[in-house]
């Protein structure tokens, strides 16, 4: 098969979560740019619409946007029934990018010391970043399984993997004190892993492929001493930019990774070598 046509999507129909985040949205344009059809998944899409590259495929009928709470599961069932409806293709990709995340700029007042975290935002955070991944899962893996063919993308962190390094963050003020990367992001992040192992066996008989990408930071306007101090532990000596994950994902959802299942690929400029 020719290289080109190994990584092109040629009209395969991806479910993308969490399309209207920074990655989310960079996903959904890579996926349109190499040849694949959209349905994209949020609760929101002003920063999507904005792109003209989808604007013009959703006049195309690329693309497509689903309003959606996915940790409500009546509402996101709803929401696969009118994609199964809305696309005469059949889903052949899933992209779990959905995420509750702590930005120390933004829910301040939901992060500090392990001792006073308080259960219920745990149990919020673990709603979003785990039970509803799960059920993305389950509704439309299940499709994929039934037509024998499919490849999921679970997105993690390098937090799933190694801690946070508090000292990123002691600059950082949070209600007089140091911001802390709280415990719910990583217990998340690191449970996408077995949860990718599971589904890959599971469903490895039925042609469905279940592969977790781990990613690194991504700059984003970050302040300057967080930016220093976050390169200095980066073997590459960079953050992340958006385009750089791009690569990863057209090989996980295309037949260039046909042989690959229940693997975790880690691009963070080499943060987890140390």
């Amino acid at each position: 098969m020719d290289i080109k046509e190994l990584f092109n999507l040629n009209d395969k129909l991806v479910v993308v979560t969490g399309a209207n985040g920074l990655l989310g949205k960079e996903f959904v344009k890579t996926i349109l740019s190499n040849g694949g059809l959209v349905a994209a998944i949020d609760l929101e899409f002003n920063n999507l619409t904005n792109e003209s590259k989808v604007e013009n495929n959703i006049k195309d009928g690329k693309i497509k946007l689903y309003e959606c709470d996915i940790t409500n599961e009546k509402t996101f069932v709803e929401t696969k029934e009118k994609i199964i409806s809305d696309f005469p293709q059949k889903i052949e990709g899933l992209v779990n990018c959905a995420a509750r995340d702590f930005i120390p700029e933004k829910g301040l007042n939901e992060t500090g010391r392990f001792e006073d975290y308080p259960i219920e935002t745990l149990d919020k955070t673990l709603n979003l970043n785990i039970s509803a991944q799960i059920l993305s899962c389950k509704l439309f893996g299940s499709i994929m399984a039934m037509n024998k063919k499919g490849s999921i993308v679970n997105i993690s962190s390098i937090y799933g993997l190694v801690s946070p390094d508090q000292k990123l963050y002691d600059h950082i003020e949070n209600s007089g004190s140091s911001y802390i990367k709280p415990i719910s992001y990583s217990v998340s992040k690191s449970s996408l892993l077995n949860m990718t192992r599971y589904l890959a066996t599971y469903w490895g008989e039925q042609g469905v492929r279940v592969n977790t990408l781990t990613l690194g930071g991504v700059y984003n306007g970050q302040d300057e001493e967080f930016v220093r101090k976050y390169e200095e532990k980066v073997p590459l000596e960079r953050m992340a930019n958006l385009q750089d994950y791009n690569g990863p994902i057209i090989f996980l959802l295309s037949d260039a990774s046909s042989y690959m299942t229940g693997a975790n690929i880690v691009v963070d400029g080499g943060w987890t070598s140390w």
